[in-house]
């Protein structure tokens, strides 16, 4: 009617969020909806998170929604474990992933098989994040990739956030389940702005665990990647489009359950694959989703090999030069994509 007047109506209300802030909002809004909910972790509570992922949560909820605990990994993931398994629903902070190699104990052994040993009657409702994969300058024990480590195990879902609606979504999906989730977050993200729609500032916005989003439309080549690599897609899909080469950008979100039937959709239209990760390439993320295809209805529709991009197969070096040499580039992208399309 107002349209019929001449009026002219204003478009959802986007605005834009760091993936810090989206992480922060979906952990206020769990705390408030659920009082089974609490975090714990090291600097969590008064220091407002290593990376402030926490700010301001301790003042508004006190000590025993968040907890600050001793630099021990295997003790406060078993803390954890074990108020999940009494019917509290953890959120257990690892200050970097590579860390939780000191719990992987708990992760696997506790977390992961309780609910199969237990013939279903002992449920594990805890969300293990923090950031995953490579930062800037900080070594080899500090920038390991775990979304394939993670993904190999049964009993476990594994989620990898690009965006800020992706980091909401999929943070208050995985505190809502009732199943131990993995959440590998970027540090590199975290300061970095991205569009949120007005359905994302809900407190109700949840983004279903085990569901790839298309990022971009294209004709000539699949991209599947996750976490940062997704934004190197885009920027290296930018550049081919100026050479009329059209990427379809596939953030895969989820690496279990993992979504193969988009990649499939995406492949049969287009013919071509490309997989981008930033972990190391044997056993990697990349080889699970080739030989998904190559096992699967879309292989008959390649018409060429797919290939893989991944970071190199080395401990990450602490010089900045090789560093930058053992990431993926948007460079080794767009010449990953000419090589599967043979221009």
């Amino acid at each position: 009617l107002q349209q019929r007047r001449g009026f002219r109506l204003s478009a959802p209300a986007a605005i834009q969020v760091t993936v810090r802030d989206a992480l922060n909002q979906a952990l206020d809004e769990e705390l408030e909806r659920d009082e089974r909910v609490f975090l714990l972790g090291e600097e969590v509570a008064q220091y407002d998170g290593a990376y402030k992922i926490s700010r301001g949560l301790w003042k508004k909820y006190g000590d025993k929604r968040v907890i600050d605990t001793p630099i021990s990994e295997m003790g406060f993931a078993g803390i954890a474990v074990g108020a999940a398994m009494a019917g509290l629903r953890p959120v257990c902070e690892f200050m970097t992933f590579n860390f939780s190699m000191q719990a992987i104990d708990q992760v696997i052994n506790s977390a992961a098989k309780t609910c199969y040993m237990s013939a279903g009657s002992i449920a594990v409702p805890i969300v293990f994040r923090g950031p995953n994969g490579a930062s800037a300058g900080v070594a080899a024990q500090h920038s390991q990739c775990f979304a394939a480590w993670y993904g190999h195990c049964p009993g476990l879902k594994v989620v990898s956030p690009w965006s800020s609606e992706d980091a909401k979504g999929l943070l208050k999906a995985a505190i809502r389940d009732d199943n131990p989730v993995v959440m590998l977050e970027s540090e590199l993200l975290y300061g970095v702005p991205f569009e949120m729609s007005e359905q994302a500032q809900s407190k109700e916005f949840v983004i279903p665990i085990g569901k790839a989003k298309i990022e971009r439309q294209g004709t000539h080549v699949t991209l599947v990647a996750h976490s940062r690599p997704v934004g190197h897609c885009m920027e290296a899909a930018a550049v081919l489009s100026k050479e009329g080469v059209e990427c379809e950008v596939i953030n895969l979100r989820t690496i279990r359950p993992m979504d193969i039937e988009t990649v499939e959709a995406s492949v049969v239209k287009t013919n071509h694959l490309v997989t981008v990760e930033g972990g190391w390439p044997q056993f990697g993320v990349g080889a699970e989703i080739c030989a998904r295809i190559m096992e699967g209805p879309a292989f008959n529709y390649l018409d060429a090999p797919a290939v893989r991009v991944t970071g190199a197969d080395v401990p990450m070096p602490y010089a900045k030069i090789l560093e930058d040499n053992s990431i993926p580039q948007v460079k080794d992208i767009v010449f990953a994509v000419k090589k599967a399309l043979n221009i």
